[in-house]
Formats: structure tokens, sequence, C-alpha cells
């Protein structure tokens, strides 16, 4: 683990992201010592840091630390967290702001193969997501109703909880963005208000045309397929959701074999 570039397992308590939540992570996939999509990773976290008026980030910095952290790490998944550094007791940012940046690797989950082939389970959440459209989209450390979502369940043939707003308008799932198609089109849930806008998202938006609008569950019940994503676990079809069974799809298909092959070539 690097903090601010040297090796500990440490931050300062009165550090703000610790304190508050005042900062931004990004979760990549490491295959073969090689992060994936990670140019994608970092510009995502430059202009959520701008959103959040935190200083400008030294990128040319974060790859050197990232290459020097990765060059043994086989296949793993690296975590990036950029924090508001330290600060006293309150709201107000301080006047100088250093940064603290944490990188950290972790092995990379042992899924089973299925979820990939035959696709997952799926539950609707309880908990709703709050509309916020000043920090829509951005991956922050406030990740509360993601957890009090996860919290909702423990069977283990569940894998993924599907979340919607105040609106009842389908988001996202608790970890990954969520996709549907209908006779030949694909949809995914608008993130003006609420949600988080991940990098495989934007890659499937590269790959083809995506209707991003408001929809509902009774839009989910009459898919032809639903899947999930995010750069960790891939592309995972939903077989089954609050009783309705989905096949694993012409398009979902498309996009799992695409996406090995952008993974590839990254």
């Amino acid at each position: 683990m690097l903090v601010n570039g040297k090796l500990q397992d440490t931050i300062a308590i009165m550090d703000r992201g610790f304190q508050y939540g005042d900062g931004l992570f990004e979760t990549i996939e490491v295959r073969a010592n090689q992060p994936i999509f990670l140019e994608q990773h970092l510009q995502r976290l430059n202009n959520d840091s701008q959103r959040l008026l935190l200083p400008k980030l030294n990128l040319d910095l974060l790859r050197s630390e990232i290459s020097e952290l990765c060059q043994n790490a086989g296949n793993a998944v690296l975590k990036i967290i950029v924090t508001r550094g330290e600060g006293g007791r309150g709201y107000r940012q301080p006047e100088n702001i250093e940064p603290t940046r944490v990188l950290s690797l972790h092995p990379f989950p042992d899924y089973p193969k299925n979820y990939y082939t035959d696709g997952i389970v799926a539950r609707v959440c309880n908990a709703r997501l709050g509309l916020n459209p000043t920090l829509s989209g951005m991956k922050h450390l406030n990740r509360l109703e993601q957890i009090m979502a996860r919290a909702e369940w423990n069977d283990a043939a569940i894998q993924e909880g599907i979340m919607l707003d105040f609106n009842e308008r389908v988001i996202e799932g608790t970890m990954t963005n969520l996709f549907y198609a209908k006779n030949g089109e694909l949809f995914t849930a608008s993130l003006n208000l609420c949600g988080i806008a991940g990098i495989l998202r934007g890659w499937i938006f590269e790959q083809m045309r995506v209707n991003e609008q408001d929809f509902f569950l009774d839009d989910l019940r009459e898919a032809d397929e639903i899947f999930v994503c995010n750069s960790v676990i891939g592309i995972w079809a939903v077989r089954e959701l609050e009783k309705c069974r989905y096949t694993v799809g012409k398009i979902t298909r498309q996009l799992q074999l695409a996406l090995e092959v952008a993974k590839y070539h990254v």
C-alpha cells in the first residue's frame, strides 16, 4: 500500500476522508500486472476531483506510483483513494489543501464462472437513492446508501441488489450499472440526479447506441435481457429478478466478447 508515495498502511486521524468521506475512489482490475482502462479511470478521477474543488491532480505522479505498485501484482484489484487531506473539526475546507492519495492492491475476487456464462439472480432493494445533482455520477467516498442496501440480504443465491431512487426510477445495482434490452434496443438509466457513472458504462456507450432515460420496474419485467456491469466483474447477465426470468441475450453476449477483446488491447 502506498500513502502519498510511501509504503505504509495508516493515514492521519484528522484526514477528511475519514472524518467526512470527503474524497473520491476508483476500483480497477489489474490483469497480468496491467491496470485495465487505467486512463479512463484517471480521467474520471481527475474530472470528479475538479467537481469536488480539489487541487489539480498530478496524473503523471499517480501513473508512476501505480506502475510501481502493480509491477508484480499479477491479477488483482487496485484501489485509488484521493481525499481532501487533513483538516480541523467542521465542514469548512482548509485554506491550504494537501490531498491524501492512497493506492492499495487486493486479491482479485474469485467469482464462480457461471455468473458470467449463465447470469445471476438479483433482487430489488428497499433502500432508496437520494437525489443530488451536485454529486450525481460521481464515485465519491460517501457510499452509505449502497451499504444499507447491501445489508438487506445474506442469501448467497442472490448476487446483486437493484436500487431505485425516491421517484421509483430504476438507477443501478449496489455495485454495478444496469442495462436492459428490448426489441433490439439497449437502455440504461439517466444519472442526472443520482447514481455512479461507471467506467464500463461509458465503454458500452462507445460500443453501441444506448437510450439513456428514466425507466421503472415494469420496464424491467418486460425486458428481453438485463445485465449489470462494473470494472471488476465485467458484464453479468441477470437471469432472474423478483421471480421474472431472462435469457442471456445476444446483446449481452456481444458486449461480453467485445470487452474481453478490449482488455487484451489496453
